[in-house]
C-alpha cells in the first residue's frame, strides 16, 4: 500500500514547499522506490488557466490537458514522473464537484458541510490513482493559519488517524530567521507555527527549518524540545547556490533517512546520488558560456517563465557551458530599429516564447526579422512560432498585411483561431477525430515531421509527441506563399492540416514549434531542441 507524506508550510509563504517535495522524492527514488506528487491549492480558481502570470507565475500543462500548478513542473523535473491530471486539485474544483453532486441529488437531500463532504473529496483525491506506488507526497499550498487550508488540514489529519502512523508522515517546512541586529537565529516563529499546526490536530514528526544561517545543535534541540519532535527529525535547510543542489543538501542533513525513520522502515542501503552529482558538476563546472536574448512581455518575472528557464539551463548542461539570459522587453522594439540592434547584436541567440494578446507583437516581430536576416540562431515557442510566420509573411512572400485574428480583424489572417479559417469539411474531419476547433488546445498532441528537416534531425524521429496550450493556430491556407517565401512546414498534424514546426534550411538554426517543449525538458534528460539551440549558440559566440 502507498504511504502518504504530508507536506505543510508555515510562518511565511515562499518557503520552496514545492522544491522541497521534489528533492524528497528525488532522494526516495534513488533507493529505489516508486513515487508521486501531488500539489493541493487552496485557492478558489478551479484551476491557474486564468490566473495573471503577474500573480501566479506560468500555467504548468500535464500530457492529459490540466492546467496545473507550476510546482508540478518542479516535480516533473527533479523525479522523471510525467504528472497528470489526478496530481492538482484546488478548493474551486472540490467546491464545484460537490455542488454538481448536490445539484444531481447525490447527496439524498443531506445538508453538505465541510465536515464530511469536502474533508472525504479531499482525501479521496488524495488516494486515487495511486496503484504500484511506495509513496505520495501531498503538498498543502499556502501557509498554516490561512481560512482557505484549515479543510485540507482537517482532511489530513482524518487520514493520519484512519490509515495510521505507519502510513502517514507529516512534514513542516517552516522559518527560522537571522535577526542581524542581535547577532541570533530565532526560532520563536517556528515555535509558534507548530502551535498553531498542533492545535489543528496535526502534530509534524519532521520539521525542515529553511535558514540562512548553520542551524547550531543547541537551537535545533530548543525546537524539538518546544515542538515536540525529536532532534534528529529538525533538519537545517541553508539557503542553496542552486536548486539542483537542494536534493543533495537534504540527504546530507539527513532528510530521506528520518522520513523513512518516522515510516518505520530501515533505510537500507545509501541512494545512487550520481546523477544528481553530475549535473551539479556540470552547473558548477562550465566549460564556456552563452547570453540568450529572450524577447518577450512579463520580463522581470521569473515565475511567468520558470520551465523556459530552467530548460535553457538543461541545454546548457548538456553542452557544458552556462546559459546567461537577457529578459528584454518586447515593446521596446517598437521604437525603432536602433534599439533592436543594440540589444540583439550583443546576443548569442534569439528565443521568442509563449504569450497571450497584442501587447509587444510587433516587437517580437522585428526581433524575428532581425534574427533571420543577421543569421542569429533562433527559437520561436507558441506565440513565438506564430510571430515568425508573420514576419515570414510579411517580409519574404509578399503578404504586406500579414497579422493575427487574436490582434483584431485582418485581411490577412495569417494565425488564428481553426474555426477562421479550416473549411466545413477540414471541420468536421477533425471533430469525428475528437480534436475539436475554436478551444484551446490543450495537453500532448502527435507531429509528423519531414524527414528531410532540421527538426527531424535533432529528435532523431519523424514522429514525436508534445504538450500545447494555445487558441491560435497558423493558417494552413497560407502554407504554400510562405513556403516560396523560405519558410519550411516540417512539423504538421498526423492529419497534415495543422503546422507544427517552421524552420529555415538557408539558415544556420531558425525554429518556431507551436507547442512548448520546455514542459518536458528535465536536468538529467535535456529536451533536444534546447540542447540543440544551446548548441547553436556556442557556434554563435565563436563567431562573434
Amino acid at each position: 500500500m502507498a504511504r502518504y507524506i504530508f507536506i505543510t508550510g508555515g510562518v511565511v509563504s515562499s518557503l520552496g514547499k514545492g522544491l522541497m517535495a521534489a528533492s524528497l522524492a528525488a532522494l526516495l527514488q534513488a533507493r529505489g522506490y516508486k513515487v508521486r506528487i501531488r500539489k493541493f491549492d487552496p485557492y478558489l480558481n478551479v484551476d491557474p488557466g486564468t490566473m495573471s502570470p503577474y500573480q501566479h507565475g506560468e500555467v504548468y500543462v500535464t500530457d492529459d490537458g490540466a492546467e496545473t500548478d507550476l510546482d508540478l513542473g518542479h516535480y516533473e523535473r527533479f523525479t522523471g514522473v510525467s504528472a497528470r491530471q489526478s496530481d492538482n486539485v484546488t478548493s474551486g474544483r472540490i467546491y464545484r464537484d460537490i455542488i454538481a453532486k448536490e445539484r444531481r441529488g447525490d447527496y439524498l437531500g443531506a445538508t453538505v458541510q465541510v465536515i464530511p463532504h469536502v474533508t472525504n473529496e479531499i482525501k479521496a483525491f488524495a488516494q486515487a490513482d495511486v496503484d504500484g506506488l511506495d509513496f505520495v507526497l501531498c503538498e498543502i499550498g499556502g501557509t498554516v493559519g490561512d481560512i482557505e487550508s484549515l479543510p485540507f488540514i482537517e482532511a489530513i489529519r482524518q487520514m493520519r488517524n484512519e490509515l495510521g502512523r505507519d502510513q502517514t508522515v507529516f512534514v513542516h517546512v517552516t522559518l527560522v530567521p537571522y535577526i542581524a541586529a542581535a547577532g541570533e537565529l530565532k526560532t520563536k516563529p517556528t515555535q509558534h507555527s507548530v502551535k498553531e499546526l498542533t492545535a489543528l490536530g496535526v502534530q509534524p514528526d519532521i520539521l525542515l527549518c529553511r535558514c540562512e544561517h548553520p542551524l547550531p545543535e543547541n537551537e535545533q534541540a530548543k525546537i524539538a524540545a518546544f515542538c515536540n519532535v525529536r532532534k534528529e527529525a529538525v533538519i537545517p535547510a541553508l539557503d542553496a547556490k542552486s536548486i539542483y543542489a537542494v536534493p543533495l543538501q537534504y540527504h546530507a542533513e539527513g532528510l530521506d533517512y528520518e522520513v523513512l525513520r518516522a515510516f518505520g522502515i530501515t533505510p537500507g542501503v545509501a541512494p545512487d546520488l550520481r546523477r544528481w552529482e553530475d549535473i551539479l558538476d556540470r552547473q558548477q563546472n562550465p566549460e564556456g558560456e552563452v547570453t540568450i536574448g529572450v524577447v518577450g512581455k512579463y520580463v522581470g518575472l521569473a515565475d511567468a517563465y520558470k520551465s523556459l528557464n530552467e530548460a535553457l539551463a538543461h541545454g546548457g548542461f548538456a553542452n557544458r557551458v552556462k546559459v546567461n539570459i537577457n529578459w528584454i522587453d518586447a515593446e521596446l522594439f517598437e521604437k525603432g530599429d536602433s534599439d533592436i540592434a543594440a540589444a540583439l547584436e550583443p546576443m548569442h541567440a534569439i528565443l521568442v516564447p509563449g504569450g497571450f494578446g497584442e501587447r509587444g507583437s510587433e516587437g517580437k516581430i522585428a526581433a524575428v526579422r532581425f534574427a533571420r536576416e543577421r543569421k542569429v540562431p533562433f527559437f520561436g515557442i507558441c506565440l513565438g512560432m506564430q510571430m515568425a510566420c508573420i514576419e515570414g509573411a510579411r517580409n519574404t512572400a509578399g503578404i504586406a498585411d500579414a497579422s493575427s485574428t487574436e490582434f483584431g480583424p485582418t485581411d490577412e489572417p495569417v494565425v488564428g483561431i481553426i474555426t477562421e479559417w479550416m473549411t466545413e469539411e477540414g471541420l468536421q474531419t477533425r471533430e469525428a477525430g475528437g480534436d475539436l476547433g475554436g478551444t484551446m488546445r490543450l495537453g500532448a498532441y502527435e507531429a509528423r515531421l519531414a524527414g528531410n528537416s532540421h527538426v527531424s534531425g535533432i529528435y532523431g524521429s519523424t514522429v514525436i509527441s508534445e504538450r500545447h496550450r494555445h487558441r491560435y493556430e497558423v493558417n494552413g491556407a497560407y502554407k504554400e506563399p510562405l513556403e516560396k517565401g523560405g519558410l519550411m512546414f516540417s512539423g504538421m498534424s498526423p492529419d497534415g492540416l495543422l503546422p507544427e514546426i517552421v524552420e529555415r534550411p538557408d539558415h544556420p538554426w531558425f525554429i518556431g514549434v507551436q507547442f512548448h517543449p520546455e514542459l518536458k525538458s528535465k536536468p538529467f534528460d535535456p529536451h533536444p531542441l534546447f540542447a540543440s539551440f544551446i548548441e547553436a549558440a556556442v557556434e554563435q559566440s565563436r563567431l562573434v
